[in-house]
């Protein structure tokens, strides 16, 4: 494993400090539970690294709140925090959901949103939810703070617009105000896996019709993004296993408009269309034998 400087800052502006003297040189490290992997497999991006910014001791990044009509989660607000708050589980269920889906226990409460958000790993659970809440992140550095939305925030896979002496601190968004909202996760198995896809959506209706939709795919695109097409087929219409089947097939034929068709989108495009079916049927309380 690298040799590294190991600092423990104990304010915010003490880290931010830290950051703008070693940047380039310098991780963030708050759960650890990327950062430890890729540092014993000896990954290359980490060549530079001197020095490891410790950041459990800044509590005031561990915050989940509902203020003014925005949710605010606290960059090292672990994915368990998040699974089990009271505010995420109201405002964003398919956000708690995501959260809870992640990994064992012992990762969960040691892991936190704010790393799945900066690992940028298109299986992160977290990223499909936060696409289809249109959230932002806050990054803060000596100079100043600047908000991102996420779908500008994250710029593919791995890469981020977090710059060498940013951190992010927060990430926000709207509650879902009268949605109903579901995150389904298909994996190699039922537990303890990464998504090989995964959806988000969320159903407002009114007077037995859909009268709003997000809908998310996970794991497809380099940058979690809402499907438009998808989404507009949905609004006006009653609740059905055959709208929702079409629904699915606009995701997947979204997926193959903007990556192309590859060795995999064999598999993909009908294990896709199930996955999005799935989540708007369970939203819907539609049993997917119905027809």
């Amino acid at each position: 494993m690298r040799k590294f400087t190991f600092l423990t800052p104990h304010s915010l502006s003490e880290a931010l400090f830290l950051l703008r003297e070693h940047a380039g040189r310098i991780k963030p490290i708050a759960g650890g539970t990327d950062l430890m992997v890729e540092l014993r497999g000896g990954d290359e991006k980490l060549e530079s690294m001197d020095y490891a910014l410790d950041l459990t001791a800044l509590s005031e990044l561990r915050a989940i709140t509902l203020e003014n009509g925005i949710v605010s989660i606290g960059a090292m607000a672990t994915h368990d925090n998040v699974a089990h708050s009271p505010v995420i589980r109201s405002a964003a269920a398919m956000l708690a959901e995501a959260s809870a889906s992640v990994g064992a226990q012992q990762i969960r409460n040691a892991a936190t949103i704010g790393g799945n958000v900066c690992n940028a790993a298109v299986a992160a659970d977290t990223l499909s939810p936060l696409a289809a809440l249109d959230a932002h992140v806050t990054l803060l550095s000596v100079s100043g703070a600047r908000e991102l939305p996420l779908s500008e925030f994250i710029l593919g896979a791995g890469k981020t617009a977090l710059q060498p002496d940013e951190l992010l601190t927060k990430i926000s968004f709207a509650p879902l105000s009268g949605c109903q909202s579901r995150f389904v996760k298909l994996g190699r198995r039922k537990a303890l896996a990464i998504s090989r896809m995964n959806a988000s959506v969320a159903l407002r209706f009114e007077h037995g019709a859909i009268a709003e939709a997000r809908v998310s795919p996970g794991c497809v695109f380099a940058s979690p993004r809402r499907v438009a097409s998808a989404e507009a087929m949905l609004i006006g219409q009653v609740p059905s296993v055959t709208l929702f089947e079409a629904c699915g097939k606009a995701v997947s034929d979204e997926m193959v408009a903007v990556t192309g068709v590859r060795w995999s989108t064999e598999y993909k495009f009908p294990a896709l269309s199930a996955i999005v079916r799935r989540a708007l049927c369970e939203v819907s309380g539609l049993s997917e034998a119905e027809t």
